[in-house]
């Protein structure tokens, strides 16, 4: 659950077996709700709650959006559905980790205002069908290529890349930052994503990770990292 603002909430419901958890607790066929749609209907005996397919953890489910008068009440009904499920609360590190694991980017880490979404990989976002700001240098970096991309990559040892750690190539030389990492619980191995020339960009290239004093070998791989 998150406070978006003096009047209202979010609350995320995710994982496979979201849809039929909740089922319950709407007229609505979550079923039938296409991924980034959403309805206004009742939840948990509220009404106009904001039902959206969206959610920030590669697993599925939903995001109620409502206000901070009613977040308490869809809080229990929620659980109350979803007991016999095993529904359980996590908080934002769990769901950090998750959305590590398929690779979205987190705004902050990964991407800022000063991030081409060439060089983050979401060019496909990117559409020119009319002017917006820095237009000119995002056409051109569509047309010409970036100097830096966003690559993903694992550990070839036992490791666990932190955000901010340099990367490195064979050498010694530096390459880029770290921008999210962490121990996959998944895959039990080191995952993260950073910033690299496009020469090693390539899944199956060779990249170091200097953590503390020794420099650890990885993979660049393609996203996302846990594949179901």
């Amino acid at each position: 659950m998150r406070n978006l603002s003096d009047d209202y909430s979010l609350l995320a419901i995710q994982g496979p077996k979201a849809v039929e958890a909740m089922q319950s607790l709407t007229p609505v066929d979550l079923s039938a709700i296409k991924f980034y749609h959403f309805e206004v209907a009742e939840f948990a005996g509220i009404e106009n709650v904001i039902i959206s397919a969206t959610g920030y953890t590669g697993s599925g489910g939903f995001e109620i959006y409502c206000k901070n008068s009613e977040v308490e009440q869809i809080w229990n009904k929620a659980f109350e559905a979803g007991a016999d499920y095993g529904i359980k609360p996590i908080g934002l590190a769990a769901r950090d980790t998750l959305r590590l694991e398929m690779g979205y980017c987190l705004y902050g880490n990964d991407i800022d205002d000063t991030t081409s979404p060439y060089e983050a990989g979401l060019g496909w976002v990117t559409k020119f069908t009319k002017e917006f700001v820095n237009h000119e240098q995002l056409l051109e970096h569509k047309e010409k290529g970036v100097d830096r991309k966003l690559i993903a990559f694992e550990m070839d040892e036992r490791a666990i890349p932190r955000g901010g750690y340099e990367i490195k190539d064979s050498s010694q030389q530096d390459l880029g930052i770290v921008t999210s990492g962490t121990m996959s619980p998944s895959m039990g191995i080191g995952i993260g994503m950073g910033y690299v020339p496009p020469i090693f960009a390539t899944p199956g290239s060779k990249i170091h990770i200097q953590i503390r004093k020794k420099l650890v070998p990885a993979t660049v791989i393609k996203l996302p990292f846990y594949k179901k």
